[in-house]
């Protein structure tokens, strides 16, 4: 289990209890399985919360969602990688769904449908909405990924060109890779990820469409810049 973490202090203990519960889906099928934080130079107390956590801890003093991934899946020794965001809690139930994707050996990468814990009406249309793309398009969201680590490397993990829409760049090769090998991309959706809504509560509805029409009018290129991407760079927690 991989977990990039920039200042998630608060929330980052409740996070890794619910990961090691759900890791026991893992175990229940004799699997061994790591926790691994990676802490994206933050100023607070997320290194030692992970450490007391039972996890092992690697630093990325880029502060960058693609490299603090990037950091974490370089120091994990699984033949998978599970990648989850520091304020998402997975259930045993969805591990138990993605032990069982990987074992019957159809699938090369895969993610999950979330649900938002708060967020009103807004956050349930956004996530609505991202269901739907994500099941057509088997694109993953960042929040929750599973791929097999030797595709991972091979198609050369997350871009860090990228700081934002980082997980579609990556789905994208992967279907790709997928496709070559005779697999296929899943999007578990019996379990969704309950994942935080807090961005639709630091950030007013003005900016968060103020972003996406940047991005649109730029073609995409304020994805490639931290200050052109601010909702999640900004520092708000």
């Amino acid at each position: 289990m991989l977990v990039p973490a920039f200042n998630e202090a608060g929330g980052l203990g409740a996070s890794l209890t619910s990961i090691r519960a759900a890791m026991h889906a893992l175990d229940a099928r004799g699997w061994t399985s790591e926790l691994v934080v990676c802490d994206n130079n933050s100023s607070d107390d997320t290194a030692a919360i992970a450490r007391a956590h039972g996890a092992s801890v690697v630093f990325e003093a880029v502060n960058q969602i693609s490299r603090a991934r990037n950091a974490a899946a370089a120091a994990a020794t699984g033949d998978w990688l599970v990648f989850v965001d520091a304020d998402s809690h997975p259930s045993a139930a969805l591990f138990a769904d993605v032990a069982e994707a990987i074992a019957t050996g159809r699938y090369l990468a895969g993610g999950s449908t979330v649900v938002m814990d708060g967020g009103g009406r807004l956050g349930a249309a956004m996530v609505s909405g991202w269901n739907a793309i994500s099941r057509v398009t088997r694109w993953a969201a960042g929040s929750f990924i599973f791929v097999e680590a030797a595709a991972f490397r091979a198609v050369g993990g997350f871009s860090v060109e990228l700081y934002a829409s980082e997980e579609i760049d990556l789905f994208r090769r992967l279907k790709r890779a997928a496709r070559r090998a005779g697999r296929r991309i899943v999007i578990l959706h019996r379990h969704p990820l309950a994942t935080s809504g807090r961005k639709l509560n630091l950030y007013s509805p003005w900016e968060i469409a103020g972003f996406m029409l940047r991005t649109v009018l730029t073609g995409g290129r304020t994805l490639r810049r931290a200050d052109g991407c601010s909702v999640w760079y900004d520092g708000r927690r």
